[in-house]
């Protein structure tokens, strides 16, 4: 089994853990309560609301959770997806609050610590509400780090709480292992949600290095929903979940939190179950522009969490001074639900939501996932039996006509290699084939043709991630279609807004802030239609290093992707990265170890160079407010 789907499936065994057995006893009285009885009971808590079912289904909650981790953690599933109700992050050991009557998450937390001896697991709240029940229960816990982004307007959203804010960042052992990013004003979309990841989440949580990840899977934070307000699309939350299954070896268990738009709810989460089923994300379509309050609340809480880990203290966070959601009195603007602008507003997102939904409908999923192409047979690689080994190639007048522009590609076998790789591009531009690895004797002549090939046969954008020996074609067009990026030398360079090029760090950590810092916000800026991942001689990289960055790689263009590599590539690379691109998380990069300073150094310049075309590469607000 690859993914588990959980229902309500009762977990008999199920043990709530560490919760107080007073409180326990107290929930499992409530099945016999009267209505009135009920209702005196629920005034004593925040917004819970209890029936004589609640003990039984909250308990059902609980349980799944709990079966959840034992099919991941057990191998049963690489991975999974708790359907359940009532949600549970807002609870508290001995108190039930918002919705929630026992938390879920923390329960299946400590669970896994316990009866499987996980020592690190990472908490992800992506649920418009702050988690605090997660946070309080975990707050002096190095073991879990938790992470939450919530509606917060400067604390004029429920839970209304002031250790909701950035700056609350555990206690005392636990100091830096909560991380909170607060929204502090609604509309916050696929951008935001993507940067926020990107230059919060992701360095944090590779430098954690967690063994399980857990997602407390709210969709309130969706678009459309009504507490949310946000204008996030379903696609989005196949892009997060993508994200994350590059940690933990994909162990990732999701458990659903809230959610109050139908429509939205449903396909958010279909959109996660089949990014956990490794299915390709669809492109995300509107622009990825992160908005100016996102990137305010991105630089807060970096410069929080500065001081506790090592990937963002080299980067030299600094703290934002003044909100641009703040009145000049200081005191947030005030907001007006219901009034005319919000009503303007709610129609103009169902209009959104509805066309947004009809693309969904309408986008197809390849028929082959993942197909590779060989110059010879390789017996020695072993992969999964729906990875397609292609061995047709295309016309020999078309393969001609560009093998001609090349001597280099007239020789026999890299002739027949071009060929095969011709087909392969046209079967991913055609939406037969999702992603694909070819190989070639002729790596520089080939990554050129597929350039003009791919630019000819309807990709409108094509972005190329060239690695070793591998120069950008003289008389490749600055037009805005391709954006090149060199990882090789030693030097970092803005040679133009579409011509990039890096060193390639020797460290985890400088791989890991070049990738996250740089290649992945340009590519979720530039919007390809197409990436290309070339791996020419002398490429550097390690085969862990390349299966993360193919598997990162696989989001900006929806699963688009060709890998070109040299001829001599090892098995064991090819194989490693057809399992990536085939939906398998890639293989652990090691212990973290710091970037240089130099490397660093660099990397923070190239992109003060570049974030004023590339606004994905920003981190801060810029002072004195929009703009």
């Amino acid at each position: 089994m690859r993914t588990a789907l959980v229902y309500h499936e009762e977990m008999t065994a199920a043990r709530l853990l560490w919760d107080d057995p007073e409180y326990v006893s107290l929930m499992r009285g409530t099945q016999a309560l009267s209505t009135e009885e009920l209702q005196a009971l629920s005034a004593q808590y925040d917004a819970v609301y209890f029936h004589p079912s609640t003990f039984h289904c909250a308990r059902l909650a609980a349980g799944a959770a709990l079966q959840l981790v034992d099919a991941v953690l057990t191998g049963t599933a690489h991975n999974g997806l708790a359907l359940v109700r009532p949600p549970g992050h807002h609870s508290q050991r001995a108190a039930a609050n918002g919705f929630c009557v026992f938390n879920n998450v923390a329960i299946a937390a400590r669970y896994a610590q316990k009866q499987h001896g996980v020592h690190r697991i990472l908490i992800v709240d992506w649920d418009v509400h702050h988690g605090q029940g997660i946070q309080y229960i975990f707050e002096e816990d190095p073991s879990v780090l938790y992470f939450s982004w919530h509606r917060y307007e400067h604390g004029r959203f429920w839970p209304y709480l002031r250790e909701s804010d950035a700056d609350a960042v555990g206690l005392g052992p636990g100091r830096g292992f909560t991380v909170n990013l607060p929204w502090n004003q609604v509309g916050m979309g696929d951008a935001d949600y993507v940067a926020a990841f990107l230059h919060v989440l992701l360095p944090v949580a590779f430098e954690f290095d967690p063994e399980l990840v857990l997602i407390s899977a709210g969709f309130d934070s969706a678009i459309g929903d009504p507490e949310g307000q946000m204008q996030a699309t379903p696609e989005c939350f196949a892009h997060l979940t993508q994200l994350l299954q590059v940690l933990a070896g994909g162990r990732v268990c999701a458990v659903l939190e809230g959610g109050y738009h139908l429509e939205s709810l449903s396909q958010s989460v279909c959109m996660v179950v089949k990014a956990l089923l490794g299915d390709p994300a669809p492109p995300l379509l509107g622009p990825m522009v992160p908005q100016h309050s996102a990137l305010e609340s991105i630089q807060s809480v970096r410069a929080a969490q500065a001081p506790h880990w090592t990937s963002l203290w080299q980067q030299g966070s600094t703290p934002t001074l003044s909100l641009s959601t703040c009145s000049p009195e200081r005191t947030p603007s005030p907001v007006s639900p219901g009034g005319p602008k919000c009503k303007a507003a709610e129609a103009q997102t169902s209009a959104v939501l509805s066309s947004l939904l009809d693309q969904l409908h309408l986008s197809a999923t390849p028929p082959v996932r993942m197909a590779i192409a060989l110059t010879a047979p390789a017996a020695a690689l072993v992969l999964p039996p729906d990875i397609l080994r292609q061995e047709e190639s295309a016309s020999r007048e078309e393969t001609l006509a560009w093998a001609r522009l090349h001597e280099a590609l007239t020789q026999d076998t890299a002739f027949t290699a071009l060929g095969k790789v011709l087909h392969l591009l046209n079967g991913i531009l055609d939406g037969q084939v999702s992603s694909g690895i070819a190989t070639t004797p002729a790596a520089a002549s080939t990554l050129e043709v597929v350039l003009g090939q791919g630019l000819s046969h309807g990709a409108q954008r094509v972005f190329c991630v060239a690695l070793g020996q591998l120069d950008r074609p003289p008389d490749l067009a600055n037009d805005g279609r391709t954006l090149w990026l060199n990882i090789r030398g030693k030097e970092a360079a803005a040679l133009s807004t579409f011509h990039v090029s890096v060193p390639l760090s020797g460290t985890t950590g400088g791989f890991l802030s070049c990738i996250l810092a740089l290649v992945l916000p340009l590519a979720y800026g530039f919007q390809p239609d197409l990436v290309l991942l070339a791996l020419g001689p002398a490429h550097g990289l390690q085969d862990p290093q390349a299966a993360l960055l193919a598997a990162l790689l696989r989001g900006p263009a929806g699963g688009r992707v060709l890998v070109l590599m040299e001829q001599e590539s090892t098995c064991q690379l090819v194989g490693v990265l057809a399992r990536v691109l085939h939906g398998e998380p890639p293989p652990s990069l090691g212990p973290f170890s710091m970037a240089s300073p130099d490397d660093l150094q660099a990397l923070v310049h190239l992109r003060g160079q570049l974030e004023a075309q590339w606004e994905m590469l920003q981190v801060a607000g810029k002072a004195g407010g929009q703009g």
